[in-house]
């Protein structure tokens, strides 16, 4: 064999090699793909569907693994966090300092630069809301760099829903659905008067009264007294909160909050709302998917709560529903960036929202979603969270809160003796946590 024959074949032979290699990589990726834990059991269908687009797409395999319930698949979550066993893609449940000890502990990649990229196209598609609870700012509490460092899938939102056939019923026009608590209390007596039970909410799980409360709290104080109040300066004794406590010994005397509500998990209470057995209810927007499948005839519609004070806004609970996390620590970060980028595109958003019914993240999605959906969106623009305040209250003073407005339902306690056991518990936490510095 000449000199000539033998390189041609060693360079025939290596190119075989290179061409096998990346044959053989692509074939690996492929097999071993893209994996995402989630806790979402109405979506895992969906997520299938999108996964088969993908690979099709892009010969990529994304591998959607479902745990539940909830409280199942955090546990699940943290003790692989522990093992440095986390997938390429998590979502992460719990308040935001739990938010904040994933990335402190080095297991969530800060994704700022991928949503700055191609002149922020990325991070414009997005409400701002739910962008902000995946955030930190400079200077946060938690001693996190700043930076985005999740991908909002949906939004959510808690409003009032009212059942139009029961307002009908009730001789209240079915169009025209309270807009201030006076006009709420006068919808609410009638239709006692007529047998119907008025408010129905999940208030044995306490979160649901906290966005309750926390509703009129920003619509009679403004949001920097709120958050003055969880820095300490303000105390919850003062008559502006005293009025927040006031609101539900009103709709408790006046009997209008379905039997048993302190007591009632979210379930139940969505079952007796689909099932119009009550013609309010407080609750999110996944309710339209519950409801959806609980009674598809349920006529009704979406405000948001009744306001109190014209001096400032109703706010209203809500922002991210639902955020993927990549794993700093993955081989195949720049995948998973890729996927979730694709996630939240327009047209996969979309089918997201008419297979779920929960509300895309994608603000641009929002002309091909279901009416229903678009009467929860377009309240987002004035969405609040715990998560994106500069501050956080202490869980035990929270919960005081919580039970202590339980208490107020059951015509336990008054509002002035709660407002009192609640700063008691706040003074009690502000001078452990200097006694710790």
């Amino acid at each position: 064999m000449t000199k000539r024959a033998v390189c041609m074949f060693c360079v025939g032979a290596f190119l075989s090699c290179i061409i096998g290699f990346i044959g053989c990589t692509r074939k690996a990726e492929k097999a071993t793909g893209i994996t995402v834990w989630h806790w979402m059991t109405d979506r895992q269908d969906a997520f299938n569907q999108l996964a088969e687009i993908y690979e099709k797409e892009k010969d990529i395999k994304i591998n959607f693994e479902l745990y539940a319930p909830s409280g199942a698949y955090t546990q699940k979550v943290m003790a692989a966090a522990q093992t440095n066993t986390l997938p390429d893609i998590f979502g992460i449940l719990g308040e935001k300092r739990i938010f904040a000890s994933f990335i402190k502990a080095g297991h969530v990649a800060d994704l700022t630069e991928e949503m700055d990229a191609r002149d922020g196209k990325w991070r414009g598609i997005f409400f701002s809301k739910a962008l902000d609870v995946n955030r930190f700012l400079s200077g946060n509490q938690f001693g996190v760099e700043p930076g985005i460092y999740g991908v909002p899938i949906d939004v959510t939102n808690i409003q009032v829903l009212y059942n139009k056939a029961l307002f009908r019923r009730a001789g209240l026009d079915s169009n025209r659905p309270p807009s201030t608590w006076k006009e709420f209390i006068r919808a609410g007596e009638k239709l006692k008067a007529a047998g119907i039970p008025v408010l129905v909410s999940g208030w044995g799980e306490i979160w649901l009264i906290d966005c309750f409360a926390s509703n009129y709290a920003f619509n009679i104080m403004g949001k920097e007294k709120v958050v003055a109040t969880i820095r300490g300066d303000v105390p919850y004794t003062d008559p502006d909160w005293i009025r927040v406590f006031s609101i539900f010994k009103e709709i408790s005397e006046k009997e209008l909050l379905a039997q048993g509500v302190v007591t009632m998990v979210n379930k139940t209470a969505e079952q007796i709302f689909a099932n119009e057995r009550a013609a309010f209810a407080f609750n999110g927007s996944w309710c339209v998917n519950v409801y959806k499948g609980m009674n598809p005839a349920l006529e009704y519609g979406a405000i948001p709560p009744p306001k109190i004070s014209d001096k400032y806004p109703m706010a209203i609970w809500g922002g991210a529903g639902s955020s993927f996390m990549v794993n700093v620590k993955s081989e195949k970060r720049e995948n998973a960036v890729e996927f979730l980028r694709w996630l939240t595109t327009k047209k996969q958003q979309v089918f997201l929202a008419k297979s779920t019914q929960n509300l895309p993240s994608n603000k641009y999605s929002l002309a091909e979603i279901p009416p229903i959906l678009a009467e929860f969106a377009d309240d987002m623009d004035r969405t609040t969270h715990p998560g994106i305040l500069p501050v956080a209250e202490f869980p035990r003073v929270i919960e005081s809160f919580n039970k202590g407005i339980q208490s107020i339902i059951t015509g336990e306690k008054t509002p002035e003796q709660i407002a009192k056991e609640v700063q008691k518990v706040k003074d009690r936490e502000i001078k452990s946590q200097r006694l710790e510095r």
